[in-house]
Order: C-alpha cells, then structure tokens, then sequence
C-alpha cells in the first residue's frame, strides 16, 4: 500500500494518506507546518470528534479519576501521613514514563502503510502541526489504552493498599504533563522556570526531534543522555 514518491494532499483528509509515503514518512513528518488551524483527519465528522479534545477537558476528567484511586488507600485504611508520599511517588513516577513513552513509543521510526498511519494519530500529527490547540492533549479514550497496562503494572509491584495512591499520583502527574505541555505551546511565560522549558521543549519540535523527550522536566534527558545540544550561540555566549 506505500506508493512511490507519493505526495500528501493537505486539502484532503490526512490519516489515510500519510501511510503511502513509506520511508519517507518520518522526514515529512518532521517539517512542520505553523498554523493554529489544525488539519482534517477524516472524512467523517464523527471520528473527526474523537480526534480533538480541548485541554481543559484533562484535569476536568483526570483529577476527579485521580481522587477516587487516592481515596481508595485511605479507605483500605492507610492514614493519610502515608498516603501523600505514595501519591508524589506516583507523580515521580510519571515523569520516568513521560520520558520513556515520548521517547520509544512516541518516536518509534514507521515506514510500512499501517506504522505510519498509527504513528500519525498517536504523535506524528503534533510533530506535523505543533500548533494544532485541539490536538495537543490526549483524547480521553487514547489515555485509557495506555493507563490500563500502567494500572496493571502497578497492582503487580504493590500492595492492595498502596497501589491506588501510587496510580493516583501517576494520574496527576499525566494531568500536569499534558496541561504543561499545552501551555508550553500556547502560554506566554513571563519568568525564567516556565520560558526555559517552553525553549526547551520547542527545541525538540524545530531543531532536533531526537533529542529533549522531557515535558515537565529535562531530568531524565539528563540521566540518559538526550539532552540536546546547545547552538553555537549558546555556547559561546557562556
């Protein structure tokens, strides 16, 4: 199904194109358009929905979920002394799996007809059209695929007791990756924190996508290794 030097129509709907380009997908990809419109997906207006989520939409459903696996600790009897470490354990922990989802899953290189295809509605889009605002965050039920494996694992490396009060915490710490990294996009930040890391980030979209997988923070760029390296401006203005 990949065609030869095939050509994608951004007048027509994109999903079902992007796959015939076969290798050079990723290099496509990778050019981004910069345009507050987002493009059309499908030609149908239903699935068209199920594509674009508002980002207010993520701590209006996340947080309430979050609570009631961090209440079902304290129900199972954990005082409350004992709870709050798990829950920023959980938080903790999420941006390990920011880091290792944005940088094996997210960047997984696609060449076949269906891996381009997949890539393209999971991250390729975003790559494609960072300033897409209805297509920054992720559609609740893309976020329920990845949370039930991450719940499972979760039950398996804790107790009965503790392990909705680490979830919870993971569940926050999605709710603050996705809401940061909307803002990082759309936000004007004022002071030093929230500028650096909005340059941080945009780095990764239009300088070197294989480096700076760090949302909410460079930290696991640092341990492993991924930290981009800086302009030569940058460097000679130290």
């Amino acid at each position: 199904m990949v065609v030869q030097n095939f050509v994608v129509d951004l007048n027509k709907p994109l999903v079902f194109q992007v796959g015939h380009l076969g290798e050079a997908y990723d290099e496509w990809v990778h050019e981004p358009i910069i345009s507050k419109e987002g493009p059309r997906f499908f030609q149908s207006g239903v699935l068209e929905l199920f594509t674009q989520t508002a980002w207010w939409v993520i701590p209006i459903i996340w947080v309430p979920v979050a609570s009631w696996f961090i209440s079902g600790s304290v129900k199972a009897g954990l005082p409350c002394s004992h709870v709050a470490p798990l829950v920023f354990l959980g938080i903790f922990l999420w941006t390990l799996a920011e880091y290792l989802l944005h940088r094996f899953l997210f960047h997984v290189k696609t060449k076949s007809y269906w891996g381009n295809t997949l890539h393209y509605l999971m991250h390729g889009c975003h790559h494609k059209h960072p300033m897409d605002s209805l297509r920054l965050v992720f559609p609740p039920a893309a976020a329920v695929i990845l949370a039930v494996p991450i719940w499972n694992i979760v039950k398996l490396a804790s107790t009965p007791s503790t392990a909705p009060a680490v979830f919870g915490g993971i569940l926050l710490g999605y709710v603050m990756y996705d809401c940061t990294h909307y803002y990082l996009h759309h936000g004007q930040p004022k002071t030093e924190v929230p500028r650096s890391l909005k340059k941080y980030h945009l780095n990764h979209h239009y300088r070197l996508q294989s480096y700076g997988f760090g949302i909410t923070s460079p930290l696991w760029d640092k341990v492993f290794g991924t930290v981009p390296p800086p302009l030569k401006a940058d460097a000679k203005s130290r």
